[in-house]
């Protein structure tokens, strides 16, 4: 992930880039369970302030991505740009169209589409995905629900949607990048040789 000047992240429109409530929640248990741990179970302590640095990698790089927009011709108005982020976490359990979308935008089906991949620079399909897979990614962290009940909630089909959708996105099962986010430890390192080599 590139490095990004926080001043770059916070100059902007705050209403656009702030922390998420439930996200700060999570971190501020996480960190007061570290903090009553330290001295007696470091490895508790260790675990949490883990799980506390890797949501806020993940939040700081939804902020990044949300302040780096710039509004032009044929882009959505900032409080289309709002209303639709708002509307999208909060109906992410559910199947959200694109017409539930442009009626939200005040929008035709069409104009709407093509204005939120000028704003976005996806598509609005590939956003609610990704927007799903951070509320997945937020769930790992902060909960021990399996990984079915998770998918479920973040409006996926079931837990092997789920799966495919992260390990394209991230280049692994949400099992291993779960357990390598728990531990605290780097991941291992994994070498690949070619056929016939060893």
């Amino acid at each position: 992930m590139p490095v990004v000047p926080m001043s770059r992240v916070f100059d902007r429109d705050t209403e656009d880039v702030a922390i998420v409530p439930e996200i700060a929640d999570s971190l501020a248990q996480l960190l007061e369970s570290a903090r009553r741990d330290i001295d007696g179970d470091h490895q508790a302590a260790k675990t949490s302030i883990a799980r506390a640095t890797a949501l806020l990698k993940v939040e700081l790089e939804r902020m990044t991505t949300a302040s780096s927009q710039d509004v032009g011709p044929g882009q959505l108005a900032g409080w289309q740009v709002h209303r639709l982020r708002a509307f999208i976490d909060d109906h992410l359990d559910e199947t959200i169209r694109i017409t539930d979308l442009a009626a939200v935008a005040r929008r035709s089906a069409a104009y709407f589409s093509r204005a939120f991949k000028r704003t976005f620079g996806e598509t609005p399909h590939a956003y609610v995905v990704g927007r799903r897979l951070n509320r997945a990614r937020h769930l790992m962290l902060t909960t021990d629900r399996a990984l079915s009940e998770i998918a479920l909630s973040c409006g996926l089909a079931d837990q092997a949607h789920l799966c495919r959708l992260f390990r394209q996105a991230h280049g692994q099962s949400p099992a291993v990048w779960r357990r390598e986010r728990h531990d605290g430890t780097p991941p291992p390192c994994r070498l690949r040789f070619a056929v016939g080599e060893r």
